[in-house]
């Protein structure tokens, strides 16, 4: 039997459990047989088996049990970045634990020693699995309500039906999507989420606004442009009026004019992937599905996705597909590459300049990745401390637009970047 052809030990204990049975109503004759045919399928020798069949088929335990390979200090380091990066999975948090040390170190916010970051370089995945069972969150899903059918709008069948491929090499490439923050009543005025996602990167822009008229959308999408350092080469929303209308088309045209749409085929939520992930473990995750309707929420809010996005953009892994193995037509396993933060994949395409480049990783370096946790969470807290808005005179739209020159003073200086042909 070839090394190939060995079965392993759940495979051989499988086997003799089929022929335990058998074997235990056998006459002496036909259990020699036997004996001679599960030698040669298992490989194992002849007494072994008798001995297994025999006895028990449940895997003896072991009498002594091995000690921990790992100190407290490797564990405790884990679980510190883990709960530092908002408990990834072990697949997503295992490359970049010895990176989140050092910065974590860098900031007086965690003390490594040499010995610590070489069991934090070799810790495998199924231990911090095991290691951090305990304390990783799983959230509730939440169903959200369905929305009558849109009427038919002309505008959008212009543009291709499409999905962006998952393995797209070149940035620029970004997912639309828009988030509805009206809880179960969708009457009135109340804010929603521009959410805008590189598919090769992960990358992503979001922005607050008040509403989903011409003029917010163009203020929205005006910031999230001005703030990304990928040229746009294609945005693909889904088949919303709020995305598709004579006016916010024609400010695409005059923005971007080589710029490509292309939209997702009707009620096919998943052509959308990318940015819906995004809206679940980003939006829902930390903002929930409560109603929002008020100016003072509305600018709490921006706070808080300046945070957000310096959070995911910079420093939370993120895994991305590299392949599909297909079972047969319609299953299939993906096979991922290792985590890596949007920042760090983007630094390995030449989609930025190397002065934006070094802006970024300079940027990174300076945050206090606590300190922005823990402002994350009190503005979180004040959120949902406002005030309602019964009784209260309705919310002005241009009160919410972002002034000319509040830009410049939000925005990270970027040098213009033209798209990879």
């Amino acid at each position: 039997m070839s090394e190939k052809d060995e079965m392993t030990i759940n495979e051989r204990r499988k086997y003799l459990h089929k022929m335990w049975k058998l074997y235990r109503g056998a006459t002496k004759k036909e259990k020699s047989k036997m004996l001679d045919d599960m030698e040669h399928v298992t490989g194992m020798n002849r007494k072994s088996i008798i001995r297994i069949l025999n006895g028990r088929l449940s895997r003896k335990k072991r009498t002594n049990e091995r000690g921990p390979t790992y100190g407290g200090d490797v564990i405790a380091a884990a679980r510190i970045i883990s709960r530092v990066l908002d408990h990834p999975c072990a697949e997503r948090l295992q490359p970049n634990l010895v990176f989140m040390a050092k910065h974590l170190s860098n900031h007086h916010q965690l003390v490594v020693g040499e010995d610590t970051l070489e069991g934090l370089e070799r810790i495998s995945i199924s231990t911090l699995k095991r290691a951090l069972a305990n304390t990783n969150k799983t959230a509730d899903k939440i169903g959200q309500k369905r929305y009558p059918t849109r009427k038919r709008n002309s505008f959008r069948e212009t543009y291709p039906m499409r999905r962006i491929p998952y393995d797209i090499p070149q940035p620029g490439h970004f997912e639309v999507d828009l988030v509805l923050h009206c809880d179960e009543d969708s009457s009135g005025g109340y804010i929603h989420t521009i959410q805008m996602t590189d598919v090769a990167t992960g990358w992503c822009g979001i922005q607050a606004v008040f509403g989903r008229s011409y003029r917010v959308m163009k203020d929205g999408f005006e910031w999230i442009l001005m703030n990304l350092p990928i040229p746009v080469i294609e945005i693909h929303p889904d088949n919303g009026g709020e995305f598709f209308n004579q006016h916010l088309l024609r400010f695409w045209k005059d923005a971007l004019p080589d710029l490509y749409i292309s939209r997702s085929r009707p009620f096919h939520k998943n052509d959308n992937r990318f940015v819906e992930e995004n809206n679940a473990s980003l939006i829902r995750a930390y903002i929930g599905y409560g109603r929002l309707d008020t100016l003072q929420q509305l600018m709490i809010l921006r706070e808080i996705y300046n945070d957000l996005m310096c959070y995911h953009n910079f420093f939370q892994p993120v895994m991305k597909t590299i392949q599909k193995n297909y079972l047969d037509e319609m299953h299939y396993r993906r096979v991922f590459d290792h985590a890596r933060p949007p920042l760090d994949r983007l630094a390995e395409t030449n989609a930025v300049t190397k002065h934006n480049l070094e802006l970024l990783m300079y940027m990174r370096d300076q945050v206090d990745i606590l300190a922005l946790r823990e402002r994350l969470e009190k503005n979180i807290y004040n959120l949902w401390h406002v005030k309602s808005t019964e009784n209260a005179n309705p919310v002005n739209i241009f009160d919410t637009l972002r002034m000319e020159e509040d830009y410049h003073s939000v925005t990270l200086s970027f040098e213009p970047t033209k798209p990879v042909q």
